[in-house]
């Protein structure tokens, strides 16, 4: 049976999870999968996020990062599954994740040249477009979803401490919303109104 939402039809979730198995345990194999985590764990120091990260609670980069890479590489097994079940549907594949994996995947596609090389070693699309994403800003992804049951028929139970709900994720957002409002950061970072300037020395 395949899920069919509006125009979006996918595979059966136990056909998409057998395949992003196999493509998973491939990139596992892949002689710079370890160098694609090391780059991917030394990004946080470079990455501006206000929404996306500091939903998950008492956010550590350094800490939570081996979850979240293991998260997000099983996710882009996912997306890669997806496209390659419906003969490269970009849509289909841009798979609705929770937003701290999504913002993980965002340092994953940023190490370009490197994935470039791992997709001809493999024979596999990774897919990653913003404008494919299913809700403006993310949070799309809720328990039960398609994207969770491929996920569990695949790799298990996901880890609830990243895998937060739709509705969680925007009780979060605006408890942060509040706390970025009192410095000048506004429209969950899209506007910022902080005083920069200095006087000549």
């Amino acid at each position: 049976m395949q899920e069919v939402t509006a125009t979006i039809s996918r595979p059966a979730p136990e056909k998409v999870a057998e395949r992003a198995r196999e493509i998973f345990a491939d990139m596992q194999a892949d002689p710079e999968f370890s160098r694609l985590w090391d780059t991917c764990r030394k990004y946080s120091s470079d990455w501006t996020d206000y929404t996306g990260y500091p939903i998950i609670s008492e956010y550590d980069a350094i800490a939570d990062a081996p979850e979240l890479f293991k998260a997000t590489t099983r996710a882009m097994a996912i997306k890669s599954a997806v496209y390659e079940l419906t003969d490269g549907n970009e849509r289909a594949a841009e798979i609705p994740l929770p937003v701290p994996v999504d913002v993980m995947s965002h340092a994953l596609t940023a190490q370009f040249t490197l994935l470039c090389r791992m997709q001809k070693r493999l024979g596999i699309q990774f897919v990653h477009m913003t404008d494919m994403e299913e809700g403006a800003g993310g949070g799309t992804w809720d328990h039960g979803d398609y994207t969770h049951q491929v996920y569990k028929a695949a790799f298990g139970d996901v880890n609830p401490r990243y895998w937060i709900g739709s509705a969680e994720t925007e009780r979060r957002r605006k408890i942060l919303d509040g706390v970025y409002a009192g410095i000048g950061v506004t429209e969950r970072g899209k506007r910022v109104s902080i005083p920069l300037a200095t006087t000549a020395a």
